[in-house]
């Protein structure tokens, strides 16, 4: 299997208000949370579209927005419970995806394309931890629910507990470089400051001269 065989997947949802990056408030208003949020998403976005002809897929949640990249297919999210939407958007793909999220926005082609050329040579999953404790990235050869079937999500031993369950069902797991999921305005300066020319990074400081930090 080649890297370009692998599917990629985006799991997000629409950035609205009151809905998204809502540890972000305080000090961010519901606002400021979903533009941060967008850019996020279009910096995820831009980066697994340069990984180069593949098979992109965003899973998500809301209705689908005029700036998604029309190369992307764009599939509703299933299930109830982040656990059950993971496997669903695996299950939807039906082949070895790598699948991430939108909290990661300094992500970047190179560290995708690593990433899926490590699924490809002979590993059954790839994880990425992330910092808080969760993953921002996950990769199959096949999907399987069993993988993802009562892990518990958000919390500070979910990358812990996912590679248990993967070691579990017998899968060859290769880790990932860590990397810092967004979810605190603290997280948000430091990952700003790792892409500082991202859209995400603009966002920020177009945001911080109208928050509050304590």
């Amino acid at each position: 299997m080649t890297p370009d065989a692998i599917a990629l997947i985006v799991l997000a949802k629409a950035p609205v208000p009151g809905r998204v990056k809502t540890r972000l408030c305080p000090p961010c208003t519901p606002v400021h949370a979903a533009v941060l949020a967008r850019a996020a998403l279009l910096d995820t976005l831009s980066a697994a579209a340069a990984t180069g002809p593949r098979r992109l897929v965003l899973a998500f949640d809301g209705a689908p927005a005029p700036w998604v990249p029309r190369n992307f297919a764009v599939v509703p999210q299933r299930g109830h419970g982040l656990d059950r939407r993971l496997a669903a958007a695996f299950e939807d793909v039906g082949g070895p995806a790598l699948l991430v999220g939108m909290d990661t926005p300094q992500l970047t082609p190179a560290l995708l394309q690593h990433a899926m050329t490590t699924l490809s040579r002979g590993c059954d999953a790839v994880l990425g931890p992330a910092l808080d404790g969760g993953y921002w990235a996950i990769g199959l050869r096949r999907p399987d629910p069993r993988v993802f079937d009562g892990v518990p999500m958000s919390t500070a031993s979910t990358a812990h507990l996912q590679l248990t369950r993967l070691h579990d069902l017998g899968l060859d797991v290769h880790p990932l470089p860590p990397r810092r999921d967004v979810d605190t305005y603290a997280d948000a300066i430091a990952v700003a400051s790792e892409a500082p020319a991202s859209r995400f990074a603009r966002a920020l400081r177009a945001v911080a001269p109208m928050v509050a930090v304590a």
